[in-house]
């Protein structure tokens, strides 16, 4: 059976890496650095970047011996990108069919420069997904030691609920913020606490939006998080992450960003225990409404 592999409490996130401008020694010192936080998991998709990002990411392997055995590698697969980097795409689209689950992982192992990958999310649910032939596929690539405990991205608890039963899964890794509230609502973060099987969370400061953008709902949600900033000597994107790591779904978050101070706040958010009522004043403002 497939367990969680170790992860660290916060994951770094290579999404926009190959937007940073970073050579293969800064890209060295960036992974080095959110190491040396606590930061010792790295998040991926295929996709990233166009099809770039994990090749950048695995040349900074490359380059310094030994890095590979201090970090734990996730990343995703199963969309299909009009692309260069893939010309025989010919439209956007899902594909979970072994073959391209297999020739995902291959290429992924590849452009990362490892020999397996602790975890292999399935990137976006899949309406034409045969979950008998995915987890017999799993099975396979977990027989080879390609891949070592899998995981899904972005699904329901009904899609979670169907590939579960005929492979283990370790994972869902879902959208949750102070301004994408779905996934309290919907059962999704039920499931993950009945199952005992953390959510990774991306987007936790809602791509930037949480302190950029100036709609009213925004600016009720920043005035919140300020507010509890204050009470608790942190900053507010410390507060958003705290949030998240509040709910007894025990998330993992995924942050981003080049800027390590910006690590630095994410990671300060294990430090800073809400209280209930501070929770809920963050949802309140959120929603523009008491609890019923």
């Amino acid at each position: 059976m497939s367990a969680l592999p170790i992860l660290s409490p916060v994951v770094a996130g290579a999404w926009r890496m190959g937007e940073w401008g970073f050579d293969v020694a800064a890209r060295v010192r960036w992974i080095e650095e959110a190491i040396a936080l606590g930061l010792t998991t790295f998040d991926h998709a295929d996709i990233y970047g166009g099809y770039t990002v994990e090749a950048l990411f695995g040349a900074a392997l490359a380059a310094q011996p030994g890095l590979r055995e201090r970090l734990r590698l996730v990343t995703k697969c199963g969309i299909k990108l009009i692309s260069a980097q893939r010309p025989a795409h010919a439209i956007k689209s899902y594909d979970t069919s072994a073959a391209h689950v297999s020739a995902s992982v291959e290429q992924s192992l590849r452009a990362l420069r490892t020999d397996r990958i602790d975890l292999l999310l399935i990137h976006r649910p899949d309406a034409l997904m045969d979950p008998d032939a995915l987890a017999e596929c799993f099975t396979r690539l977990r027989d080879a030691g390609k891949v070592l405990a899998f995981g899904v991205s972005n699904h329901t608890p009904s899609q979670f609920a169907m590939l579960h039963r005929r492979i283990p899964l370790v994972t869902n890794q879902i959208e949750l913020s102070p301004l994408a509230l779905d996934a309290l609502h919907d059962g999704t973060v039920d499931q993950a606490v009945d199952l005992g099987l953390p959510p990774m969370v991306w987007s936790p400061l809602a791509g930037g939006r949480l302190f950029a953008d100036a709609d009213e709902r925004t600016r009720r949600v920043r005035s919140a998080l300020d507010a509890i900033a204050r009470t608790h000597g942190v900053a507010p994107a410390t507060v958003a992450f705290a949030w998240i790591l509040r709910h007894p779904s025990r998330p993992i978050p995924i942050t981003g960003s080049r800027r390590i101070d910006a690590l630095r706040e994410a990671v300060a958010a294990r430090e800073v225990r809400l209280s209930a009522e501070e929770w809920y004043a963050v949802w309140q403002a959120s929603m523009g409404h008491d609890v019923p």
